[in-house]
């Protein structure tokens, strides 16, 4: 993990297309969602690709809020990565392995744009937020594991 980026990874028993096809689509990100901020997807198209932008409704600490966020990077299958009015990323990386599992990592890329003089990037740090971000990047690469394997079994 690099300096102020917030990276888990886990193994899950299902081919990548199958998960990066639950990545791409917005209307399944509130499904995996494990930091309990990601509500609904408002706008954007029903599959993300490069340059694409989508609405998310979301809530932290209580107060909703709507977010806007373009894809910055994509591989089909094994990449996607979007960020928001700020220059922080969220990405999606994508292994696969023998038997038809795959390695996923998250990642919360908060180094671009980040100087320890500005206030957001020494609240964000103070606020304990980096801790926070991997605790919600754990809980998500489970429910993403749970929703990838039990379509396995569909």
């Amino acid at each position: 993990m690099g300096r102020h980026k917030v990276s888990r990874s886990i193994v899950i028993g299902a081919p990548a297309e199958r998960i990066f096809d639950i990545i791409a689509t917005p209307s399944r990100h509130s499904e995996v969602d494990g930091s309990g901020t990601v509500q609904n997807a408002v706008s954007g198209p029903e599959r993300l690709e490069s340059g694409s932008e989508f609405d998310m409704d979301m809530r932290m600490f209580g107060i909703p809020y709507r977010m806007t966020n373009r894809v910055v990077e994509f591989e089909p299958d094994r990449l996607i990565a979007w960020r928001h009015i700020g220059p922080h990323r969220w990405r999606y990386e994508l292994e696969e392995l023998a038997e038809g599992r795959t390695r996923v990592t998250e990642t919360f890329d908060y180094s671009i744009g980040f100087s320890p003089f500005s206030a957001f990037s020494a609240y964000y740090v103070l606020a304990g937020l980096p801790a926070r971000n991997a605790a919600g990047i754990e809980q998500s690469l489970l429910r993403l594991k749970d929703v990838a394997e039990k379509s396995e079994a569909a």
